[in-house]
C-alpha cells in the first residue's frame, strides 16, 4: 500500500520540460512553485487517445488557473522530443497544437513513483491529478483508471474550496457559503 500523501509536502521533483508552443526545453522544480498553487497532472502516454482531449481542456482553461494564481504542469514517462512533436502536430492529426502550460518529461519514472501512480509492469503513468498549496504541501489528489478522463471543472472547484480556507460540503461551489464548525 503507498504511503499517503494528502497532508504532507509533495514530494520533489525536477523534470526537463517543452514549453506550450514547442519551442522552448528547460527544466521544472517544485521549487519553481512556491508562493503559486500548482495543478500537478500524469497521464500516460502521447499520441494517445483520451490524454490530448484532457490536456487541451485544461490549456483552454488556463485562464482561469492563472486568475486563482494556479500554474498547471503536466508529465508523463514519454520524452521531451516525444512531448515536442506532440506539440507541433496539428489537433486534427491526433496532435494537441500549442498549450498555455509546458510538459515535464519523467523518463527515469522517478515523479511518477515519488506520487504513485506508476505502472511498473508497464512503465507509464496513471491518471494522476495533484493540487500543491503555495506552501508545497499536497492538499489534493485523485487517480483513476486510464480509459477515463478527468474533469477540469471539478479540479477548478476543488481548487476555489482549498483556496475559500473553510469548509465546504458536498456540491459546494464558489460564491456559496462554507460550514461553521460547532
Amino acid at each position: 500500500m503507498a504511503d499517503r500523501l494528502v497532508g504532507r509536502l509533495a514530494p520533489d521533483f525536477t523534470l526537463e520540460t517543452v514549453s506550450g508552443d514547442g519551442e522552448q526545453f528547460g527544466k521544472a522544480s517544485l521549487s519553481d512553485y512556491k508562493g503559486k498553487w500548482l495543478v500537478f497532472f500524469f497521464y500516460p502516454l502521447d499520441f494517445t487517445f483520451v490524454c490530448p482531449t484532457e490536456i487541451t481542456a485544461l490549456s483552454d482553461a488556463y485562464a482561469q488557473f492563472k486568475d486563482l494564481n494556479t500554474e498547471v504542469l503536466g508529465v508523463s514517462t514519454d520524452s521531451i522530443h516525444s512531448h515536442r512533436a506532440w506539440i507541433r502536430t496539428d489537433k486534427n492529426d491526433n496532435g494537441l497544437g500549442k498549450l498555455n502550460f509546458p510538459l515535464a518529461a519523467d523518463i527515469t519514472k522517478s515523479a511518477a513513483r515519488d506520487y504513485g501512480v506508476l505502472i511498473e509492469e508497464e512503465g507509464i503513468a496513471l491518471r494522476g491529478l495533484f493540487i500543491i498549496n503555495p506552501e508545497g504541501e499536497l492538499v489534493y489528489q485523485v487517480v483513476n483508471h486510464n480509459n477515463v478522463g478527468r474533469s477540469v471543472e471539478e479540479t477548478l472547484r476543488v481548487l476555489q474550496a482549498l483556496q475559500s480556507g473553510g469548509l465546504c460540503p458536498i456540491n459546494w461551489k464558489p460564491g456559496e457559503k462554507t460550514l461553521v464548525a460547532k
